[in-house]
């Protein structure tokens, strides 16, 4: 649930720009290093932010405005944590064989905030550029407690992937969602839902369709 820090602001638990299928699913069977959306491409489920002006790799000027645009921007607004689970950060499964995988992000990771990934097998924290990683075997509301202490303040973002974003969902700690739903289907893979309309029994929910195809729903809390 969100609480206030001692400044009053009320911290919340953010899902920002989370991607899916039209099926339910926010990525494919067997991921891997060649492919972090194992069978989905990734190209498809995001080429929506990646088209915006404010995309932040982009290398060239230009890029559209309008809604996507503004969901693009909004993805770092007050957010000063981000949680994820392992499967995020690494395709990797079971113990850690060396810590010389640092995530799929290079040098400079898009966070800019302190990250804590979730997993059985923990290993030391460390920092690439102003993001560093925390390694926690911890349930969601634990998790969140030291994220939103990390966060001094602003909201924390929860990155996913599904059967994280559900996991807290089943805890009810979510406070806000913004889904992006690709024209694609994926037939297999990490669910988010079934329908959008599992969550109508506790959230509210707006759905804005934009040009490029993709629909953004928007819940928040009854």
């Amino acid at each position: 649930m969100s609480v206030a820090d001692p400044g009053g602001h009320v911290q919340l638990l953010r899902v920002q720009n989370f991607a899916v299928s039209q099926d339910g699913f926010g990525a494919g069977r067997g991921q891997s290093f060649e492919r972090p959306f194992g069978h989905a491409d990734p190209q498809t489920m995001l080429s929506w932010a990646g088209a915006t002006a404010s995309w932040p790799n982009r290398t060239d000027p230009g890029g559209s405005r309008g809604i996507d645009d503004y969901f693009t921007r909004d993805y770092a607004r007050n957010i000063g944590a981000e949680i994820m689970g392992r499967n995020k950060f690494s395709p990797h499964r079971g113990p850690w064989e060396n810590h010389d995988w640092q995530g799929w992000w290079g040098d400079e990771p898009p966070f800019h905030t302190p990250v804590f990934v979730l997993t059985h097998h923990e290993r030391p924290s460390f920092s690439l550029s102003d993001t560093t990683f925390h390694f926690l075997n911890a349930d969601p509301q634990t998790a969140l407690e030291r994220a939103k202490q990390a966060a001094r303040g602003q909201d924390v973002r929860l990155g996913g992937g599904a059967h994280t974003i559900r996991e807290f969902l089943d805890a009810d700690l979510i406070d806000t969602l913004h889904v992006a739903v690709a024209p694609v289907e994926l037939g297999a893979g990490s669910r988010l839902w079934e329908s959008p309309d599992e969550l109508l029994d506790r959230y509210h929910r707006d759905v804005v369709p934009s040009p490029t195809g993709v629909t953004h729903h928007l819940f928040w809390r009854r």
